[in-house]
């Protein structure tokens, strides 16, 4: 299998950092925007989407600042590759971003890519901020 490449993106968003951590580290709020619905046993999230399911494990969090899963798929595998969304705040400005990392085949970037701005879309939505 060939190695996944990690790509970042950073989406602009306008939300304070504790109402954007809750969309971003609990199954409740995953499944306002994530997926159709989101179950969780300690540190394994479930993430539904029509007919299908995935499962991935949370490596780590940090309250208010991040959360950082892996693909059980991707673990079964071998693979270290994960993806991790950041709650990025301009010291200056006090612009709120969320920082996507995330890892895709190489011809699947792109794709991958638009799957996030998709996702992000409707984040903004659910908080309003569109």
């Amino acid at each position: 299998m060939d190695d996944k490449i990690k790509f970042d993106i950073e989406f602009p968003i306008h939300a304070s950092p504790q109402l954007l951590y809750q969309y971003i580290s609990t199954p409740s709020g995953l499944s306002e925007w994530f997926s159709d619905n989101v179950n969780s046993r300690g540190e394994l999230f479930t993430f539904i989407w029509d007919d299908s399911e995935e499962q991935a494990k949370l490596l780590n969090k940090k309250s208010g600042e991040r959360v950082k899963f892996r693909w059980m798929e991707d673990e079964e595998d071998g693979l270290s590759c994960y993806f991790e969304i950041r709650i990025q705040v301009d010291e200056i400005t006090k612009d709120v971003s969320l920082m996507v990392s995330d890892f895709a085949e190489e011809d699947e970037i792109d794709e991958a890519k638009m799957l996030w701005e998709n996702q992000i879309s409707s984040l903004k939505q659910v908080l309003g901020s569109a």
